[in-house]
């Protein structure tokens, strides 16, 4: 009887979870199939269940199935603590779901996923982004350049936020990067080895590609073990304990604990809830004693992040590293393309532009003779290809006939709502004035709810990559807030970094080809299709440059 029931207890540890009756009937069903039917006799339920108790609970055998999944991922022990003894020594990423929903635009609400980039040493937040469901290889590159960059003062922040007014040693600082004058109180690490689970964002090749640029080595944790990233599991605990459930829309950690209007409540867009988060960090988390720092000359005094970081900055050094244009391209997802007679195209997209001319069916110097080519999901109206000269600038041939902004989200969108009716000349230029009529339908609110949907993803993106300016303070009862001071509208301005929309992986397109002279499938040598329209470009929304020059 003990070998019977342990034998079923084990077959179930990957089944979905049962109850005590069917545990009994298989059982019987083992002895039967062993010994005949009626040798054995299974004892009556109240002595059965009493014996499957002393034989599981000591074993973990019994309960739910994501008990048993909890249980089983958990590697064995004795578990090695971490340790990091220098600023960017070891360094976790890792997102997760925020748990509050968002106003992305026009009414629509969202959930929203964090990314954070967590030092062991200090255990300062170096980095963290919110974006709509759905995190991208953009996104994880993104927390890299913010680890490096100092985090302004936003307007409207106590001045008491102030990286000059903190126990950081800023004038020791500032008189090595310059950068660093008017900054927050948030230290600015350099990465030397990130920490990264199997997700498909982190092991992606575009921000293998981003590391190497900035000589980051890149360590992927086991599968399945979450000890190996329990300083950013348990950081993530705390941002849900310390700030989610304080903020206006607050869904709960699960369906159990979520209210029945939750998306009544949701006051905040993406690019307030970034401010908050921001604000939230530099004023709590980082100000805050944390009971695994300890100061080397004072180990009964529990120091905070940015108290660690001033202790380990001075021994360690500090070296600014400043990203120029070049590096911010850098960042952005890879793809290896050819350059044809009619330009280069990916995703039913054509860019084309005179300075590809001298290329245009060549193979490159690469063994499989593709072209490298940077683009950014959330602003696809352009694209960055290297050639022998440096960095070039491609612009998308419709361009023009999208009036509003849209990011590879919306286009994959329509590229499954519109069928394929002509070659593939045509298909594009339908997808483009598809594109256009879907979001000025959306922007007038006469779209569908799907429709309007992925159209406020887009907005929400636009949103994120503008500086925000104050303009309103909502009611303070109806939306409560751990701001000081912050404004509860925002009216975007122009020219910033594109940042916050969710969407598909790309994949290879079937005109991923190599050159090919012969195909006349297109416009000519440094030749505008017919359907390029000169209308008002929408005022671009990432540009490597001015990021750069900002500082």
């Amino acid at each position: 009887m003990v070998a019977a029931i342990t034998q079923v207890l084990q077959a179930q540890r990957e089944r979905s979870s049962g109850t005590l009756s069917r545990l009994r009937r298989m059982v019987g069903w083992v002895l039967e199939e062993a010994y005949g039917p009626g040798a054995v006799e299974v004892p009556p339920v109240t002595t059965f269940n009493r014996l499957v108790h002393a034989l599981a609970d000591g074993h973990r055998l019994l309960g739910s199935a994501a008990q048993q999944r909890r249980r089983t991922s958990r590697p064995a022990p004795p578990f090695t603590p971490t340790v990091a003894l220098r600023p960017g020594e070891l360094v976790m990423l890792d997102s997760t779901s925020l748990d509050v929903l968002v106003v992305l635009a026009d009414g629509v609400t969202g959930s929203v996923e964090l990314s954070i980039a967590l030092d062991v040493a200090t255990r300062s937040i170096c980095a963290a982004v919110v974006r709509p469901v759905g995190t991208r290889s953009v996104d994880a590159a993104v927390l890299l350049a913010q680890m490096v960059t100092p985090l302004r003062m936003r307007p409207g922040w106590e001045t008491a936020l102030a990286m000059s007014r903190s126990v950081i040693p800023y004038e020791r600082l500032v008189s090595l990067d310059a950068r660093l004058e008017g900054a927050a109180a948030r230290p600015v690490i350099m990465p030397e080895t990130v920490v990264v689970d199997q997700g498909a964002v982190f092991v992606s090749g575009s921000f293998i590609a981003a590391c190497e640029s900035l000589g980051v080595s890149v360590q992927p944790a086991p599968p399945a073990n979450g000890p190996a990233k329990g300083h950013v599991e348990r950081t993530f605990r705390a941002i849900g304990d310390r700030f989610s459930q304080y903020v206006a829309g607050y869904s709960g950690s699960d369906v159990t604990r979520r209210g029945t209007r939750v998306e009544d409540e949701a006051c905040w867009t993406l690019a307030q809830v970034q401010d908050l988060l921001d604000e939230w960090l530099v004023t709590d988390w980082q100000h805050r004693p944390h009971a695994s720092l300890r100061h080397p000359l004072a180990p009964k005094l529990a120091l905070s992040p940015n108290e660690m970081w001033g202790a380990l900055v001075g021994v360690t050094g500090y070296v600014p590293v400043p990203l120029s244009a070049d590096h911010y391209i850098e960042l952005m997802p890879m793809k290896r393309v050819a350059i044809n007679e009619y330009g280069i195209r990916f995703d039913y997209r054509t860019y084309d532009h005179k300075v590809l001319n001298p290329h245009r069916g060549d193979r490159s110097g690469a063994p499989d003779g593709r072209w490298e080519v940077h683009h950014n999901p959330y602003d696809p109206h352009q694209i960055w290809v290297r050639l022998p000269t440096g960095w070039e600038e491609v612009p998308w041939i419709h361009r023009g006939c999208v009036s509003l902004p849209f990011t590879d989200f919306t286009w994959q969108h329509i590229r499954a709502a519109v069928e394929r009716r002509g070659d593939r000349v045509e298909h594009e230029r339908q997808l483009a004035q598809a594109l256009d009529r879907l979001l000025q339908r959306a922007s007038n609110g006469a779209g569908t709810r799907r429709e309007q949907t992925v159209a406020a993803h887009a907005s929400a993106a636009a949103s994120l990559a503008r500086p925000a300016v104050p303009h309103a303070m909502p009611d303070p009862v109806a939306a409560p807030t751990l701001s000081h001071g912050l404004v509860g509208a925002f009216t975007p301005l122009e020219d910033e970094d594109q940042r916050g929309e969710a969407g598909f992986e790309d994949g290879w397109d079937e005109d991923d080809d190599l050159p090919n002279p012969s195909d006349t499938d297109g416009p000519g040598r440094g030749e505008q299709p017919d359907s390029f329209v000169h209308l008002p470009r929408p005022s671009r929304i990432y540009d490597a440059h001015q990021e750069a020059a900002q500082w």
